[in-house]
C-alpha cells in the first residue's frame, strides 16, 4: 500500500478496519518528513510523541470503536498551542514557550484520535504571504518551500501546513487565516482548505493578530477531508457532496484582474467543466469592493494587533512583553510592520507618511465593515448565489527570496483573499490543475454567505470529483 496516496478519510478507513497500523502510518509520515528538510516545513518534529500516541492507537484499536481521526497523523501550524511542544509563532521570542495544555481546536482533533506529528513553520507572526521566515529551518536555504518546486515560496501564513500536504508528508493539518492564511497556501501546494465563517471554530490558545479577522481552519489532501476536519471541530452530521445542478455562482470581473496565463487558464478551465456538469455560472458586479476592503483590511488588523498580542503574551506567562517580542522580529518585512505601524498604532498615510490608527479602526468597524458585510449579502440574495467564485491567488508561486515577502507581492497575493476574510464570511481552497507552462498548482476559491460552511463544503467536495486531485509532486 503506497502510504502517501492516501487520504485523511482512507487512511482512517484503513486504520479502522485494521489493515494498516497507526505506527506504520506515522513513522512513514516522519521518514517522508525527515527526507525533504529542504522544504522547511516544520520547526518541532515529534517523534518520540508521535510514535507513543500512534502505538498506544494500535494497542486500543480492536478494544474501542474507531474514531474520526483514529490513528491519522496530521500536523499544527506552530501559532496554535499543543500541549508539550513549543509554541513559537515563528518568531525567536517565543521559541522557549511550551504550553501546558492544547488550544481548544487542537484538544478536538486530538479527541478525534489523531496523532501530532508536529509543529509547522509559518510566515513570521502570522504577518505575511510567502513564508519567507529566516528565523526557523531545517534545510540549507531560509524560508517555506513550495512542494513542487523548491526555489518557489510556499505561501502563507500557514505556510508549513501546506507544503507538509503538498509534499504528501501528511494528509491534513491545521492553519489559521486572517487575509488569506489558510487559502493561499494551499492554492500555491495543491491542497484543499476551510476558512470558517468567523466565530465557527474556538480561538483560544492562538497567537493572535485580529479578533476580528482571525480564525483556524482546517487543511488537507481533499475538499472530502476538509469536511471531516469541520465535523471533528464543529460538529454537526457528515456532509454529502453537492447537486451540482442546483448550484449557482456568480464571478466578478475585479477578481479577474493580475492574473498570470497559467492562472486565467485554468481558472477559466476549471469553470468551463464546472459548467459542463450543471452548474450554473453568472457574472455579477460587486461596486466599491476594492474601496471598502481598503477601509477595513489594514486599519482593523494592525489596529487590534497590538491590543491582542498583549493580551496572548500576559496568559502565555512567559514574561515576555510586545517590546521585546518586536526586538526579536527576524523577517524584515514583518519587524517593520510591528516597530512602524504596530507599537506605535499607526497606518499608513499619504505620502509615506503614517497617521493614528484609532480613527480609521473606529470608521472600519462603524461604517466600512457593516458596508462590506451588505454588499456580500446584496451580492448573494439578489443574485441567488451559493457562492462567488474566483482564482484564490493571482498568480502560480513565485521565486523564494526576501523580495517575496514585499508588500507589492503582500497586496498581490491577497487580492482575492480578503474582502471575504473582513467581511467575516466563508470560503473555500479546491485546487484546480497545474498550469500549463509552470506545471505549479493554481487555486479556485469560492466565497459563500456567513453561516453557509456545510453548504459550501458540500459544493466542494461535488466539484471536486470534477477537477480531480492534482498529480504529486515528482520525486
Amino acid at each position: 500500500m503506497d502510504l502517501d496516496r492516501l487520504t485523511m478519510t482512507q487512511a482512517a478507513a484503513e486504520l479502522c478496519a485494521g489493515k494498516i497500523t497507526s505506527k506504520a502510518l506515522t513513522s512513514a509520515a516522519i521518514a517522508r518528513a525527515k527526507a525533504n528538510p529542504n522544504l522547511n516545513a516544520f520547526i518541532t518534529l515529534d517523534e518520540a510523541g508521535a510514535m507513543k500516541a500512534a502505538g498506544a492507537f494500535d494497542a486500543r484499536r480492536k478494544k474501542s470503536a474507531c474514531k474520526a481521526l483514529g490513528g491519522v497523523p496530521v500536523v499544527i501550524k506552530d501559532n496554535i498551542e499543543v500541549a508539550g511542544l513549543p509554541a513559537s509563532a515563528g518568531t525567536p521570542a517565543l521559541k522557549g514557550y511550551v504550553p501546558k495544555r492544547d488550544a481548544p481546536i487542537a484538544a478536538r482533533l486530538r479527541a478525534a484520535g489523531a496523532i501530532i506529528i508536529g509543529k509547522t513553520n509559518m510566515h513570521e507572526l502570522a504577518f505575511g504571504i510567502s513564508g519567507y521566515n529566516a528565523a526557523f529551518k531545517t534545510g540549507s536555504e531560509p524560508g517555506v518551500r513550495n512542494a513542487y518546486d523548491t526555489s518557489r515560496i510556499a505561501g502563507g501564513s500557514s505556510s508549513g501546513t501546506a507544503a507538509a500536504i503538498g509534499a504528501r508528508i501528511v494528509t491534513a493539518g491545521l492553519g489559521t487565516d486572517t487575509g488569506g492564511s489558510v487559502r493561499i497556501p494551499c492554492a500555491l501546494n495543491g491542497c484543499a482548505s476551510l476558512r470558517p465563517t468567523v466565530g465557527r471554530y474556538p480561538q483560544g490558545g492562538i497567537a493572535p493578530i485580529s479578533h476580528t479577522r482571525d480564525t483556524a481552519g482546517p487543511m488537507a489532501a481533499t475538499m472530502a477531508d476538509v469536511a471531516a476536519l469541520d465535523r471533528v471541530i464543529a460538529g454537526g452530521r457528515a456532509v454529502a457532496p453537492a447537486d451540482l445542478k442546483q448550484v449557482r455562482i456568480g464571478v466578478v470581473k475585479a477578481m479577474l484582474a493580475n492574473l498570470d496565463g497559467d492562472t486565467d487558464a485554468a481558472f477559466r478551465a476549471g469553470v468551463d467543466k464546472l459548467k459542463t456538469q450543471g452548474v450554473t455560472v453568472v457574472d455579477v458586479e460587486m461596486p466599491q469592493l476594492a474601496e471598502l476592503n481598503g477601509k477595513v483590511g489594514f486599519p482593523v488588523a494592525l489596529y487590534e494587533a497590538y491590543d491582542d498580542m498583549v493580551a496572548y503574551l500576559e496568559r502565555t506567562g512567559t514574561g515576555v512583553t510586545i517590546e521585546a517580542l518586536a526586538k526579536e522580529i527576524a523577517s524584515p518585512d514583518v519587524k517593520g510592520t510591528y516597530d512602524g505601524l504596530v507599537i506605535p498604532r499607526k497606518l499608513p498615510g499619504p505620502n509615506n507618511t503614517v497617521v493614528d490608527a484609532k480613527p480609521a479602526y473606529d470608521d472600519a468597524m462603524k461604517i466600512a465593515r457593516p458596508a462590506l458585510q451588505a454588499l456580500y449579502r446584496d451580492t448573494f440574495a439578489k443574485n441567488r448565489l451559493d457562492a462567488v467564485a474566483f482564482p484564490t491567488v493571482p498568480k502560480v508561486a513565485i521565486a523564494a527570496n526576501p523580495d517575496s515577502s514585499s508588500l507589492a507581492n503582500f497586496g498581490l497575493f491577497i487580492q482575492n483573499t480578503d474582502p471575504g476574510s473582513n467581511a467575516g464570511v466563508p470560503g473555500i481552497q479546491l485546487p484546480v490543475a497545474l498550469g500549463a507552462s509552470s506545471k505549479l498548482p493554481v487555486g479556485l476559491e469560492l466565497d459563500g454567505p456567513a453561516g453557509s460552511d456545510r453548504r459550501l463544503l458540500a459544493i466542494g467536495m461535488a466539484m471536486e470529483k470534477v477537477l480531480g486531485r492534482l498529480p504529486p509532486p515528482a520525486r
